[in-house]
């Protein structure tokens, strides 16, 4: 019985913390690659904050790279973009939205990761380029 209240302490625990994760960035912070590959395609910032070898390996056509730990101290090269929207793609998702936080808190507010990153971006069929 011990065992099995612990358990569920500890799902009720992770379901709390993903919510409030969630509750940080917003419901619009968080776009399908469908919907990004749209705003793209119409001239929105595409920006890439993985490394330059990842990037190097593929990368989206249309994408400007800015890895993750050089955004802060590069967010004057993208202040023209602070009232418009702005689509921000990693790996898998999850530095993107690490970033969009960022960016969100720096003035921009209408940024947003791009859902499973570049392995949804390629798997889904959009343009890349590969090394």
């Amino acid at each position: 019985m011990k065992i099995k209240f612990v358990f569920i302490a500890i799902l009720v625990a992770i379901f709390s913390a993903s919510m409030l994760n969630a509750a940080e960035l917003g419901s619009t912070a968080v776009i399908e690659v469908a919907q990004a590959n749209k705003m793209v395609v119409k001239g929105t910032l595409f920006l890439d904050v993985r490394e330059q070898s990842e990037y190097d390996e593929i990368h989206a056509p249309r994408s400007t790279l800015i890895p993750l730990d050089r955004l802060g101290a590069r967010m004057n090269e993208i202040a023209k973009f602070k009232d418009q929207p702005i689509v921000v793609i990693c790996h898998s998702g999850k530095r993107s939205q690490v970033a969009v936080k960022a960016l969100r808190e720096a003035g921009f507010p209408q940024a947003t990761s791009v859902t499973g990153g570049m392995v949804a971006w390629e798997k889904a069929g959009f343009d890349v380029v590969k090394k």
